[in-house]
């Protein structure tokens, strides 16, 4: 039971011989986590000297010389808060500043002089006072309480939040009744943060999650964003020991790579024909001249980029001096560079050594749509292993799921907890139905021909063989139809990449995308090791041969079976968060459009 949810009456008392506490090793001071996370709630600690830090959360201002009896709920009544004593006026009226504040800023008051009108109010005389801060270090979901007294700091420099303090005292029990058992009676201030409240975006309450994202170097001090951080920590941990405990080596494959996964040409060719499309709809539409003239100039200059890149994919075939202008030109590279969309078609090539191997990094993809689950910069896991045919890494993709679902709800409890109150609270339910559910298999033409015969549901794309399955059909076989999550494999090879294994039907390949409540969190497959098959794709696809000579070295020089998935880690981080936008389970999300930071 965590201490928010303990009364002071059930809280175990301390001992006579109170246990030291563990300094934190590299900043010699006390994590909050060592001290809040305790079963008695730190009690046990009582009397002890601690060094603690953190950024304030929240705080108030007491008067020294009439403490209330209870802790006021924000918000409330002044009588009710404090007891049903009566309180003096500028006592309330202190309290109350912050809110004072705002509504002065709120109806076009001067912001640089709000203080000072409002402590020209206050009597002169006033009996000193303590500031209680609630402050938090990031360890925990937890905050600390602090007390300290006006004499250490001025409650106008240490309140607003956001402030970071380092403080020196002595736990104690709380001195106001309320959820927090102890707190710390601060002796020094070693190091005061200041913040300007004016230009501080966390000094608002409440700010939603797309708010947060115009100030993402801010947003992890919110508990709400650093909860997220940490259920992905988890997920990273998690994923790293899954597979290092299967005997997969970890490896490094490029960011900048010579090879696109995808096919170039395809992607670019499709950008020539949007830009096209565009040029004719200006046409024929009332469109101002400029507005026409910008798009031609703009279609010629993709076609003399689509003109150039041609030439460069046929570099092997260019004298050297040809080499050298185009080096001159570029500055840096010889040939045409891409961001990498996948490191699979490398991590094929360290699988025929090393065996299982995963890679785990950033990848990129010049995707403009506008939906919730897609990225610029995406993490992504992906693996490959030798000897292996599609059933294998079905299999593994699952074993993998089940285990980091268990993993980060037994070791990011206290997150998710907060989560589930705070975004949804279907967290726990949906986790332990991924680690307990036997996953439904069933091919693509099976998944075609249950959503062929939907009666009391119309999709707004029509269902058809040879036909991408839409976010809305996936919904409907995992929610409704088989209320679990599914593995969809052996798609028509359309669908899928180059390099997948063609089945015996000539119209599938040994593909699957595993399916879950809310999202499609892995792709996987059996890559072909047949040389005449993948040459032949190779030729269908239009793709240049000469890009992929390495890759298909593979398949000449010792080649063997294998296979592999992706796993959308961004993705499993949604999942497992209960949010709906990726760019809030990133920390730096990178979209079009726009880059934070």
């Amino acid at each position: 039971m965590s201490l928010e949810h303990q009364s002071l009456d059930e809280m175990p008392k301390p001992t006579s011989t109170p246990i030291p506490v563990d300094l934190s090793k590299y900043s010699k001071r006390v994590l909050l986590k060592t001290i809040l996370d305790r079963g008695d709630g730190g009690l046990g600690l009582i009397d002890q000297r601690v060094v603690v830090g953190g950024w304030v959360k929240s705080s108030r201002e007491l008067r020294k010389d009439h403490p209330p009896a209870t802790q006021p709920p924000v918000g409330g009544d002044a009588k009710e808060s404090t007891g049903g004593k009566d309180v003096k006026c500028v006592e309330v009226f202190q309290s109350r500043i912050p809110f004072l504040r705002t509504i002065i800023k709120v109806f076009g008051g001067n912001t640089a002089h709000t203080k000072e009108k409002l402590d020209s109010i206050l009597p002169k005389s006033a009996a000193p006072s303590v500031s209680n801060l609630l402050i938090s270090d990031g360890s925990c979901v937890l905050s600390l309480q602090v007390v300290v007294d006006s004499s250490l700091a001025p409650p106008s420099q240490i309140m607003p939040t956001g402030t970071c303090i380092l403080a020196e005292g002595v736990l104690q029990k709380a001195s106001l009744q309320g959820k927090y058992a102890i707190e710390l009676k601060a002796e020094k201030l070693l190091h005061i943060g200041i913040v300007d409240q004016d230009n501080y975006p966390l000094s608002k309450r409440g700010l939603p999650l797309a708010r947060l994202r115009d100030c993402a170097h801010f947003r992890p001090r919110t508990t709400t964003v650093a909860s997220v951080m940490k259920v992905r920590n988890g997920l990273n941990q998690a994923s790293h020991s899954f597979f290092q405990n299967h005997g997969f080596i970890h490896v490094e494959v490029p960011i900048i790579t010579a090879t696109n996964t995808e096919g170039f040409s395809d992607i670019f060719q499709l950008s020539i024909v949007e830009k096209s499309k565009k040029v004719e709809e200006l046409k024929r539409s009332d469109s101002n001249k400029e507005a026409l003239a910008a798009a031609v100039q703009d279609l010629h200059k993709t076609n003399l980029l689509a003109a150039e890149l041609e030439a460069r994919s046929k570099l092997k075939s260019k004298s050297r001096s040809t080499i050298e202008n185009i080096k001159k030109k570029d500055g840096y590279f010889t040939n045409q560079a891409f961001l990498t969309t996948s490191g699979s078609l490398h991590l094929e090539s360290c699988a025929s050594a090393l065996g299982n191997v995963y890679a785990f990094g950033p990848r990129f993809q010049a995707d403009k749509s506008e939906s919730k689950k897609l990225l610029a910069e995406k993490w992504m896991i992906e693996t490959e292993i030798a000897f292996s045919e599609l059933e294998d890494a079905m299999n593994c993709a699952e074993d993998f799921l089940k285990f980091v679902s268990n993993w980060v709800s037994e070791n990011c409890y206290e997150n998710l907890y907060f989560l589930s109150k705070r975004v949804d609270k279907t967290i726990p339910d949906r986790l332990n139905l991924l680690a307990s559910t036997v996953f439904e298999k069933i091919t693509y033409t099976t998944a075609v021909e249950v959503l062929s015969k939907v009666t009391d549901k119309t999709f707004e794309a029509k269902i058809q063989w040879g036909v991408a399955l839409t976010e809305e059909h996936e919904s409907y076989l995992v929610d409704e139809f088989y209320k679990k999550p599914i593995i969809v494999y052996d798609h028509p090879k359309e669908l899928k990449p180059f390099n997948v294994r063609l089945n015996d039907d000539g119209k599938t390949v040994a593909a699957f995308d595993l399916i879950i409540p809310k999202a499609t969190l892995i792709r996987g497959s059996q890559k072909e090791e047949r040389l005449n098959h993948l040459s032949k794709r190779i030729k269908e696809l239009g793709l240049s041969k000469d890009q992929y000579e390495w890759y298909l070295d593979l398949r000449k020089q010792g080649t063997v079976k294998h296979s592999g998935f992706n796993v959308m880690f961004d993705v499993m981080v949604l999942f497992a968060t209960g949010l709906n936008d990726v760019r809030d389970a990133v920390p730096f999300p990178r979209h079009h459009g726009k880059i934070h930071n």
